[in-house]
């Protein structure tokens, strides 16, 4: 007769997803914790929850063994990983948004770059900002600062700002002691010159280019309608040639999702980048009337892109999905992101960097001051108290979602353009951000053995004894 053992208790938030073959998905996402099994392990957890648990349903123990390992059962407390933000912001980082113009003219540009009024940030804009965030640093003790350069149009159009306050950057950190930290974002159609600039004095791009060069000179035109794909490799080849960090940020419109695959592909097999980013075309600016590309044929295809990738030993990613990295927090909007417009003030995205934007009133907090601290901002504690909120655990629709820790709510912005100003209510990017986790998961557990995932692949949790219950 079995010796009596008391009950297991489960101390995980635990989530259960369908798989095919009447196989279950069990995850623990702030255990970092997962495996596949059958009806009898679900119905075990659902027993242990509910009080009704039996030694008959695992007489051996070894299930109970499994989900003890991965902290399901008996493990103790487990916290959420919130962060939360008060008082005045006292940011380190600044990206400076220094022109909506642009030297392309993209189908799907978000920004609508060129077709609104132009605006040019001055050196002193931006030699602002950086001051502050240098002071910043120094209160609060820290070592660096981050100055990025981005925009509602190509940031190196305005190419006398840009230089100039990094080489203001690099004085002011020198002079307090600190170290800059440069990254920009960018369409890749540059100068040799500026191709030398950036090697010698930034750390890393983000580089827009959407693969196979025929996809590149469709969705990319220059502003007098040529093609932009020899410029683009001409600046990836030279990063490469330089050792220079940067990655490829992909977007992909439903007419392109056949091709996918081949465009990272390419890709892979051009350049020396790891860092492929790829993104369904965001329904907004130029795009807002376009056909919809994030559907199920996106996932089907990335699925098969992501293959391609493996092949070269290389990995493609989606902003959403994201295993392994626990937050309340999807980006900088809900931590006092600090972004200055070319006029100065201040917002929270870096998708809305014009006071123009329909949405600016939600995501412009803040503007220069004078009265109290030259060289400061003041802050709407109102607008900013707004942002901090769209934090992933005030997002009732989230609650129940076994990819909030990791997605954490996804990008607000982007779900005005969807759900307007009331209660977020999904998208269809919550579906390819669920099937996507699903996938990093499996592959977790499939590199770990088949049955279960702890963690780190190094500590993996790998179990034989009663594999015939659990798959």
């Amino acid at each position: 007769m079995p010796t009596s053992r008391a009950a297991p208790e489960v101390t995980a938030e635990t989530f259960v997803v369908p798989l095919e073959d009447r196989r279950y998905l069990i995850y623990a996402p702030l255990r970092q914790a997962a495996l596949v099994g059958n009806s009898a392990v679900v119905n075990f957890l659902a027993d242990c929850k509910e009080g009704t648990w039996t030694q008959e349903a695992d007489p051996d123990a070894s299930l109970e063994a499994l989900l003890t390992d991965l902290e399901i059962l008996d493990g103790g407390e487990e916290y959420e990983p919130i962060t939360t933000f008060r008082g005045k912001p006292q940011p380190v980082e600044v990206t400076l948004f220094l022109t909506t113009a642009c030297n392309l003219r993209c189908t799907y540009c978000y920004a609508q770059a060129g077709d609104t009024p132009t605006r040019f940030m001055q050196p002193d804009v931006a030699k602002r900002g950086i001051d502050f965030v240098a002071r910043n640093a120094v209160k609060r003790k820290l070592p660096e600062i981050v100055v990025n350069y981005h925009g509602g149009g190509e940031p190196t159009v305005n190419w006398p700002t840009m230089t100039e306050s990094f080489a203001h950057a690099k004085e002011v950190t020198s002079r307090l002691g600190l170290r800059v930290v440069g990254s920009t974002a960018t369409n890749g159609v540059l100068r040799d010159s500026q191709i030398d600039w950036v090697v010698k004095n930034l750390h890393g791009a983000s580089v827009s280019f959407d693969g196979r060069p025929d996809i590149q000179d469709t969705n990319r035109p220059t502003v007098g309608g040529k093609s932009s794909s020899a410029e683009v490799v001409h600046t990836l080849k030279r990063f490469d040639d330089a050792g220079f960090p940067y990655g490829i940020r992909m977007t992909c419109t439903k007419e392109n999702i056949p091709a996918l695959a081949d465009s990272v592909d390419y890709i892979c097999a051009t350049f020396q980048t790891s860092r492929i980013q790829v993104e369904p075309a965001y329904q907004m600016g130029r795009w807002r009337d376009a056909p919809s590309a994030e559907t199920e044929e996106f996932i089907a295809a990335y699925r098969e892109a992501q293959c391609r990738a493996a092949k070269y030993g290389k990995r493609i990613t989606f902003s959403g999905a994201r295993v392994g990295n626990l937050t309340n927090h999807f980006c900088g909007v809900t931590q006092d992101s600090f972004s200055l417009s070319p006029d100065g003030n201040v917002s929270g995205c870096f998708e809305v960097f014009s006071e123009a934007d329909e949405h600016a009133g939600i995501f412009f907090y803040g503007a220069p001051e004078d009265s109290e601290e030259a060289g400061g901002y003041q802050f709407d504690k109102k607008k900013l108290s707004h942002l901090r909120k769209q934090a992933v655990q005030n997002r009732d629709f989230c609650k129940g979602c076994f990819a909030k820790w990791t997605c954490a709510g996804d990008c607000y912005h982007k779900s005005l353009t969807v759900n307007g100003t009331t209660e977020f209510a999904g998208s269809d990017r919550c579906h390819i951000i669920r099937e996507l986790t699903k996938d990093q998961i499996l592959e977790r557990i499939a590199r770990s053995g088949g049955i279960a995932w702890k963690g780190d692949l190094d500590e993996a949790c790998q179990h034989s004894a009663g594999k015939e219950m659990f798959v």
